[in-house]
């Protein structure tokens, strides 16, 4: 099993889970957030979070929809042989 589990929640933010210590976050300048004492937090995907990266709940009042259903990829047919002529 994976040490590190990401669910996106129905219409609302990614939920990190991990051992305490197993992930880093950093900002687009490679500064560290301080994860110390969580082994769960979670990520704002709708853009309304005062506090980002991480939700503030804000979703549930913006009315922020996604899709968030894991869609296996269409398996690919072989390509059709040419039929024998008689």
């Amino acid at each position: 099993m994976a040490q590190v589990k990401i669910m996106a929640r129905r219409n609302g933010p990614f939920r990190v889970e991990a051992p305490e210590g197993a992930i880093e976050l950093v900002d687009a300048d490679g500064n560290a957030y301080d994860l110390t004492g969580k082994t769960a937090f979670s990520l704002c995907r709708c853009g309304g979070s005062v506090n980002k990266p991480f939700c503030d709940g804000t979703h549930s009042t913006i009315g922020f929809e996604a899709a968030e259903a894991a869609v296996k990829e269409v398996d690919k047919a072989a390509p059709e042989q040419p039929k024998a002529s008689s």
